[in-house]
């Protein structure tokens, strides 16, 4: 039998169709959840500029753990009251260099952190590293743990 151009293209489409009937393979499913994660940091990103205190409570896990690279340690309460009450305000927050690497129900971000900010009418400019965990709850992603350092 000698195979022509219409064999191949019926085929390429027989292929194209059949693909779209499998379900999605869990590679296609972790690059969804990894663009929700980047979707969930970014929009923590503006919730802490904007001092959202309702969007940071649903962006952050009730066990969060938040670090600081100077060692202080917060709960959710803290990081959010600080935030929210304006003791810090942060006037820039840049994020460049990030990764996300899902895990199951868990999702690993790391990135380099660029921020003004002020707090007790001290001005700060930071440059960290951040390391951020999140997990899935429900069908939401939030914050469970977070940790910076110095590069």
């Amino acid at each position: 039998m000698t195979i022509t151009r219409r064999h191949m293209a019926f085929a390429g489409a027989l292929a194209l169709g059949a693909s779209v009937l499998l379900p999605s393979s869990p590679t296609s499913a972790q690059s969804t959840d990894a663009a929700a994660v980047a979707d969930a940091v970014a929009t923590l990103t503006k919730a802490m500029l904007a001092a959202n205190k309702a969007e940071l409570d649903t962006l952050v896990a009730d066990q969060l753990s938040y670090g600081h690279s100077g060692g202080v340690i917060q709960t959710k309460a803290e990081f959010v009251d600080v935030i929210a009450s304006k003791k810090t305000v942060y006037k820039s927050i840049v994020l460049s260099d990030q990764t996300v690497a899902v895990a199951g129900n868990a999702a690993i971000v790391r990135h380099a952190w660029a921020s003004e900010s002020e707090s007790g009418g001290k001005s700060t400019l930071s440059k960290i590293g951040v390391l951020q965990v999140w997990q899935k709850q429900g069908a939401s992603w939030k914050l469970l743990a977070r940790q910076a350092f110095k590069p």
